[in-house]
């Protein structure tokens, strides 16, 4: 089997301008943070993510980097809207897509199964689809007639997610009470990466946890990346809990621009181990 293990900043190296990025994980828990911050060092702008939101959609809107998210909530769980988002939303600084959390589901679905579209009932006679008019409605072909909205596929270039444990062959494993939907960003990507906290054996992995557990499998991921730590600050359960101090400074910084400079040199202009460390201290 292929070894795919790589560095943080070779898994971003395709990732140009304007690409449209999935990003696994849920508000504030399990995100591929270490890959976020190496977006950040990587410079790149005009980005479209699409993600069930937290930090990861903040910290690109406050470095400017972000155009377009497209998302089904962006929240921080213990802070319930994310500050960066909240900010750039009422700057308008950024094109918004706001889906159902299912239509969400249902649009990452179709691109995983490479189909245009999936119907669903979620959104008729409600306001998403007056926010979202490119929305369209299909009949049902069958005698029933019915009217249903169709979710677009949320299609993206490059994905990241970060597990609890991997293999060097690409395999995952999520270890906490959900998996959440990591597979189908994957599944929905043209390329994937995944960070892990540890890579081990696929012995070890195999006869480490439940089969269930497995949720991502060597051939959805381009890449591997072993970054202990690496979704912090968010939670990775059962490794480490969401670093709540931290998240309370994160949030206070966007308060005002001297306050998001300061935050920023202190811990995004520098190598991970360096972040790392100053977390640490």
């Amino acid at each position: 089997m292929t070894d795919k293990r790589m560095t943080l900043d070779e898994a971003v190296a395709d990732v140009e301008d304007g690409m449209t990025i999935g990003i696994g994980g849920w508000g504030s828990r399990r995100k591929p943070m270490s890959l976020v911050r190496a977006l950040v060092r990587k410079g790149v702008k005009d980005l479209t993510v699409v993600s069930y939101g937290g930090p990861d959609i903040g910290i690109l809107c406050a470095t400017g980097q972000l155009k377009k998210a497209v998302y089904g909530f962006v929240s921080l769980d213990s802070i319930p809207l994310e500050p960066h988002f909240r900010k750039a939303r009422q700057n308008q600084a950024l094109e918004a897509v706001e889906l159902d959390e299912g239509m969400f589901l249902l649009g990452l679905r179709a691109a995983a199964q490479r189909l245009p579209f999936l119907p669903t009932r979620a959104g008729l006679g409600s306001d998403v689809l007056k926010i979202n008019p490119h929305l369209k409605t299909v009949k049902s072909p069958y005698e029933d007639g019915e009217q249903l909205v169709a979710v677009p596929a949320l299609n993206v270039d490059v994905a990241f997610i970060h597990m609890n444990r991997a293999d060097a062959s690409g395999n995952g494993q999520a270890l906490g009470r959900d998996p959440y939907f990591d597979h189908l960003f994957c599944m929905a990507a043209k390329k994937a990466y995944m960070s892990c906290e540890k890579i081990v054996s696929t012995d070890e992995l195999v006869s480490g946890g439940p089969l269930q557990s497995l949720v991502v499998n060597r051939m959805m991921v381009c890449g591997v990346i072993e970054a202990p730590g690496g979704a912090h600050f968010t939670e990775c359960l059962p490794d480490y809990g969401r670093d709540e101090r931290f998240q309370r400074e994160y949030a206070a910084s966007a308060k005002d621009d001297e306050a998001w400079d300061a935050f920023r040199a202190k811990y995004l202009e520098l190598s991970e181990d360096e972040y790392q460390k100053a977390v640490a201290s």
